[in-house]
């Protein structure tokens, strides 16, 4: 299920690489709902990392994201990872997900079947 938020851009982190070929890459955006602002770490990994490069801190950006937990040493842990931004102003798109045409075009049959 994909999660979305609109915050400022505060921080972005530089790529972290690991020897199993692991890419990452965190920000963080503050998110002005509610009472208090919250600052809110979101990674993208692998070929997400890119989409970052387009970001500049104090941006307005709307962020689609997912959650995923895992368990470690009997804790839990939660991360959220990023993988579309889009610029809260101007509309610009910085997306990296597949872009399935959903456009088919239509066929009319014919009700005559030929057996």
């Amino acid at each position: 299920m994909a999660y979305e938020l609109t915050g400022k851009v505060k921080l972005i982190q530089d790529p972290q690489s690991f020897n199993s070929g692991f890419t990452k890459r965190e920000m963080v955006v503050t998110v002005e709902e509610g009472k208090y602002p919250q600052d809110i770490n979101i990674e993208f990994v692998q070929d997400k990392v890119s989409l970052l490069d387009a970001v500049q801190p104090g941006q307005q950006v709307v962020v689609t994201f997912d959650i995923r937990g895992r368990e470690y040493n009997g804790r839990y842990f939660n991360n959220l990872v990023g993988w579309k931004i889009q610029s809260a102003t101007a509309g610009d798109q910085y997306d990296q997900t597949p872009n399935y045409d959903t456009n088919m075009p239509t066929t009319d049959f014919d009700d005559e079947v030929p057996f």
